[in-house]
C-alpha cells in the first residue's frame, strides 16, 4: 500500500476544536496569548489557512472572533463556525447540550464538510479527511497534516489517524474520514460520548515527532508557559 503525496489533495477541511470549558486554565484557550502577542486560535487559523481548504471553528457557540487577515487572499480556506450537532438524545437531556464533548463537534464538521463536496466551496470534490485540531496544543496544522497523511492507506478498516505518545492516543489531533459520519451520528445519538470506544476499532497511531511533546496537552498557564517556551525560534 502506498502513501499519499505530500500535499493537501486528500484534505476536504479542518475543524479547531475551541469549545471546552478550561475551567483549569482559568480562560479559554482559544483566547490565550503567544509570546508573539497573537491569539491561540489565530494562530491555528492562520496554519491551517495554508493548506487551502475550508476551516471550521467549532466553538459551542462562544463567538470567537477570527482575524480576517489570516485568510487573506486565500478563497480556498474560508473560515465558518458551526454549530455541535444536537441530536434527539441532547434535546431530552438539557445538560448535554453544554457537555456533550468533542465528538459532537466532530460530527457536525463531517457532516459540513459532506454538505460542501458538492458546492464550489470544496477545492477538491475528491477529498475525504478531516483534520481535527484542538486548543491545547500548539502544532500548526501544516505540520501535523504533513506527519498524518503519510499513514493514509487504502486500508477500509483504519478511518482515524492520530498521534500518540508512549503512554497516551490524542485523538483530538488527528485525521477523521467523512465515510465514518453516519456511524458516529449513530454512537452520538444513543447517547454515547466518550471518544475512545468510538474510534478504537479503526484507530491507527502515529508516533510523536520528539520535538511536539511539549506543545501539546497544556491544560493550566503552568503547561501553557512551558509550550510556550518549547516553540520553534
Amino acid at each position: 500500500m502506498t502513501a499519499c503525496s505530500n500535499n493537501s489533495d486528500n484534505l476536504a477541511g479542518i475543524v479547531i476544536l475551541a469549545g471546552g470549558a478550561s475551567k483549569r486554565m482559568g480562560t479559554p484557550k482559544a483566547t490565550l496569548t503567544l509570546p508573539s502577542g497573537e491569539q491561540l486560535l489565530h494562530y491555528h487559523v492562520r496554519h491551517a489557512s495554508e493548506l487551502q481548504v475550508p476551516i471550521l471553528i467549532a466553538d459551542n457557540g462562544r463567538g470567537f472572533y477570527v482575524d480576517s487577515d489570516a485568510t487573506l487572499n486565500k478563497p480556498s480556506s474560508p473560515v465558518m463556525p458551526i454549530a455541535d450537532y444536537v441530536s434527539d438524545f441532547d434535546a431530552d437531556n438539557n445538560e448535554q447540550i453544554h457537555t456533550g464533548g468533542a465528538l459532537v463537534a466532530i460530527e457536525s464538521a463531517l457532516q459540513t464538510l459532506s454538505g460542501l463536496n458538492d458546492s464550489e466551496v470544496s477545492k477538491n470534490q475528491h477529498a475525504s479527511w478531516l483534520l481535527v485540531m484542538s486548543c491545547d496544543s500548539l502544532i500548526p496544522a501544516t505540520d501535523l497534516w504533513q506527519k498524518l497523511q503519510l499513514s493514509i492507506t487504502p486500508a477500509a478498516d483504519k478511518r482515524v489517524i492520530c498521534l500518540k505518545d508512549d503512554n497516551h492516543l490524542y485523538p483530538l489531533l488527528g485525521l477523521y474520514h467523512l465515510h465514518i459520519e453516519p456511524d458516529l451520528k449513530a454512537y452520538i445519538d444513543s447517547g454515547q460520548r466518550r471518544v475512545m470506544p468510538f474510534i478504537q476499532p479503526m484507530v491507527k497511531a502515529v508516533p510523536f515527532t520528539q520535538d511536539w511533546q511539549h506543545l501539546t496537552n497544556f491544560n493550566n498557564p503552568k503547561d501553557f508557559k512551558l509550550a510556550c517556551a518549547a516553540l520553534p525560534k
